[in-house]
């Protein structure tokens, strides 16, 4: 194990107090919501609830999987709530959401995944905010294309799967996934829906190579893979996978320059960029 960084000054993020993150919390608590914002213990977590948004984690808090770079909690799940989907809907409207993110823990307990319940949220939503984009953060559903029908045929914005890391540091950073398996499901995105915008995204500074990276960039056009987010891998705890590097933005600029050479419709490429903040941008892009 490596010792732990120092981190770097632009990736300190200075604290500032707005009434709209008071506003966001007190409306996920009234409906019982939870968001991936603080369950991920995510950077941007105080900009996005300051700007009256936030990313809302469906199925619960507990996943059946144990990456070795996330701090969602890994253990047993609790049953899919099914108010779930109006109170979210609820959410989306009371904030005046344009653009709305949804992401979940992953259920390999579920038969399907969990994708009828991401179908069940989307479909809510489209009801009482017809004028709402919506993108949804999926998992790997374990390859399975029925799940992925599920949700394809309920029709969101963009689907996003986040590829996280390059080939050769899967068995140490996402033990339970695989990387072809990914892959496929992305390609499969645009073979069943080919209206849906295609998502990706991935972290630096875990010890991955520069070839290996653009690697990976070959691999999600060669799915026709569409948004690519870059960004920095912070480590949530000494327990968790070291960070290797904190990536100069300079590096990121150049990252984001060779993505987009590469053929991808819009990327988003900085040591603070995640997969779902400020989403609608790079639609906005295209």
């Amino acid at each position: 194990m490596k010792n732990m960084l120092k981190k770097p000054e632009w990736l300190r993020i200075p604290y500032t107090e707005n009434p709209n993150k008071h506003i966001v919390e007190s409306i996920l608590e009234k409906l019982n919501l939870n968001t991936v914002c603080a369950e991920a213990s995510c950077p941007n977590y105080s900009d996005c609830f300051s700007q009256k948004t936030a990313t809302f984690m469906i199925l619960g808090t507990n996943c059946t999987r144990n990456c070795s770079f996330c701090n969602v909690n890994h253990a047993l799940p609790h049953p899919a709530d099914e108010n779930e989907p109006d109170n979210i809907s609820k959410a989306v409207a009371e904030l005046s959401l344009r653009y709305v993110v949804i992401t979940s823990v992953t259920r390999d307990d579920l038969p399907d995944g969990g994708a009828g319940h991401f179908a069940k949220v989307i479909r809510k939503i489209q009801t009482t905010s017809p004028e709402t984009a919506i993108e949804v953060l999926i998992p790997d559903f374990g390859g399975c294309l029925d799940s992925l029908d599920i949700v394809t045929n309920s029709a969101p914005t963009v689907i996003s799967h986040n590829m996280e890391t390059v080939a050769s540091l899967y068995s140490s950073v996402r033990p339970d996934a695989e990387y072809r398996r990914s892959l496929n499901l992305l390609k499969n995105i645009k073979l069943k829906n080919a209206n849906i915008h295609s998502k990706s995204g991935i972290m630096l500074g875990l010890g991955e190579k520069k070839n290996e990276v653009l690697r990976l960039f070959d691999d999600l056009r060669e799915v026709q893979c569409e948004f690519l987010t870059i960004g920095q891998y912070l480590a949530p705890s000494k327990n968790h996978f070291p960070v290797y590097e904190y990536v100069h933005p300079d590096k990121f600029k150049e990252y984001g320059e060779i993505a987009l050479s590469k053929g991808f419709s819009a990327v988003a490429s900085g040591p603070l960029v995640r997969s779902s903040y400020k989403a609608e941008t790079l639609l906005k892009t295209v």
